[in-house]
């Protein structure tokens, strides 16, 4: 057996190790599919809350649609930018795609 050799024998699988960018590139996909479940916490939050009628302790509804739309608008800006990274990890990514990657 020379140096030069590949010490995997033929037909084996690839090292499991993913590159760095094809990780950041999942995570940040695992991120974006988690989005719309913490922004459904988030809004259905106000639930939770005491309402004013039922004692003179709840919180107001004006802070209570104001919370809400805080919220909106905050899932809006997050989807935003997930967007404009994955964008940006697409056009930096050359390499080949993972259905030609691997051996049939």
């Amino acid at each position: 057996m020379s140096l030069g050799e590949d010490r995997q024998p033929k037909g084996a699988r690839p090292s499991l190790f993913l590159e760095r960018q094809s990780y950041r590139r999942r995570r940040l996909t695992d991120a974006a599919r988690l989005l719309p479940i913490l922004g459904a916490v988030l809004i259905a939050l106000p639930l939770l809350w005491p309402s004013q009628s039922a004692s003179g302790d709840g919180v107001p509804l004006s802070s209570a649609i104001l919370y809400i739309f805080t919220c909106w608008a905050l899932l809006i800006v997050i989807s935003l930018i997930f967007g404009f990274a994955a964008r940006r990890m697409a056009a930096n990514d050359d390499s080949e795609p993972e259905s030609d990657r691997w051996p049939r």
